[in-house]
């Protein structure tokens, strides 16, 4: 037998020896992939991600580059955003309202996006789109000027920018259940020392198995009576 044939053989009474050890225990399998995916979904829904959700308005600012820079700080000033709270009815603090807005010039010109990231898609633009209106209107008093419009208005986004990581959180559990249930079905056979093949044997004693006899059950002992009936038969019409 050449080498390649040996290799191949070797490989067939591995691959066959691996698919019974597992077999034999595959219930341990079905319960650690069972109990890590229940353990998965139980871990991602207490840490569920909150869906968040961006929308943003544009105004232009007539101004030069330095004033328009002054005039977007108070954008987030507490002056514009406690009436933007009064206005939508808001549970929020002017600090924690600041926190959820950005404004930011577009390249350098004059148009300025107001940016608001929510919980809330409609909200976020509510909040966009009054923030805008409060500053245009609060700005002639506060700096005197009134060289402000709004370019475009927010609109609601129902597409949240942060993916739920739930269904990832359970395939991973999955998975792990599955390798650590293989892991511990070889773990258990290899301190099983219990003869378990006819190559055990072989190995064990260094001798060739000749012939073995199959397991008696009731199934078989069924089939044996069946062939027996009808070969006796058989010869009982070859007699005649």
């Amino acid at each position: 037998m050449s080498h390649f044939q040996d290799q191949k053989v070797a490989k067939e009474i591995n691959l066959k020896d691996l698919y019974r050890v597992i077999k034999k225990r595959y219930w341990i399998l079905i319960l650690f992939a069972g109990l890590a995916t229940i353990a998965g979904w139980f871990y991602s829904s207490i840490n569920k991600t909150v869906p968040l959700y961006d929308t943003s308005t544009n105004i232009i600012i007539n101004a030069e580059s330095g004033y328009r820079n002054t005039l977007q700080v108070i954008i987030k000033d507490t002056t514009v955003l406690e009436e933007v709270i009064k206005e939508l009815g808001l549970e929020k603090s002017p600090e924690a309202l600041a926190a959820s807005i950005n404004v930011a010039s577009i390249d350098d010109t004059q148009v300025v996006k107001i940016s608001v990231i929510d919980t809330d898609p409609k909200r976020a633009a509510d909040i966009a789109n009054a923030t805008a209106g409060v500053f245009i209107k609060e700005i002639p008093q506060i700096m005197d000027f009134d060289d402000v419009r709004i370019l475009s208005s927010a609109k609601v986004d129902p597409i949240p920018i942060n993916e739920s990581n739930q269904s990832k959180i359970i395939l991973v559990a999955f998975i792990f259940g599955i390798i650590a249930g293989i892991g511990l079905i070889f773990l258990i056979d290899s301190l099983d020392d219990s003869i378990k093949s006819e190559r055990d044997i072989e190995m064990l004693l260094e001798l060739q198995v000749l012939g073995s006899i199959s397991k008696m059950n009731k199934k078989n002992i069924n089939k044996k009576k069946l062939k027996t009936k009808i070969e006796f038969r058989g010869e009982t019409i070859g007699f005649k």
